[in-house]
């Protein structure tokens, strides 16, 4: 066979397994901040679910934070940013040792649930001039845009750290079974 041929023959077998390779990745994934907020809440909630009660207390050393742990700083982080671009906060969470005090799996999913659920009702709602308004955080300017910008990349710096946890508990990733 030629050169030409062979090269042909390539480029064509790869436009036909073009949709396969699609098929792989996950809903979400490179549609703008909606598709990955919707990406990283699947995945946060899934293992969440995927974890058994009894790891939700475990945590990888002394003075770092368990699992529900984890769980509940991304809720409490999510519904806090927030309020930083209008929401309330809500009251139940306004304590300093919230984070130690709701450690039952079903209110952990809860949590995360409901501050992923705001998160994304937030976003949606949120019109161009909105994201483009300045906001004050920790005596620093910043957007709304760049507020939801940090709670995506927040999320999914947590999400590695639990994905990790999961390992170590020998809690295997749903979406990567």
């Amino acid at each position: 066979m030629s050169r030409l041929v062979k090269t042909l023959s390539f480029l064509l077998s790869l436009c036909l397994a073009a949709p396969a390779v699609r098929a792989q990745y996950p809903e979400g994934i490179w549609q703008g901040y909606d598709g990955e907020w919707k990406h990283v809440s699947q995945q946060l909630l899934a293992l969440a679910e995927a974890t058994p009660a009894e790891k939700f207390s475990w945590r990888p050393a002394p003075g770092v934070r368990s699992t529900s742990e984890v769980y509940m700083h991304i809720a409490v982080s999510n519904f806090y940013l927030l309020s930083v671009t209008g929401p309330k906060m809500p009251a139940e969470l306004d304590d300093d040792d919230v984070e130690k005090k709701i450690i039952s799996k079903p209110e952990v999913i809860a949590w995360l649930k409901r501050s992923l659920d705001a998160v994304k009702i937030a976003h949606t709602a949120a019109k161009p001039k909105d994201l483009k308004r300045k906001v004050k955080i920790f005596d620093r300017d910043a957007t709304v845009d760049g507020i939801y910008l940090r709670i995506i990349v927040h999320a999914n710096e947590h999400m590695g750290q639990l994905v990790a946890y999961a390992r170590m508990t020998g809690v295997v990733p749903p979406w990567s079974k």
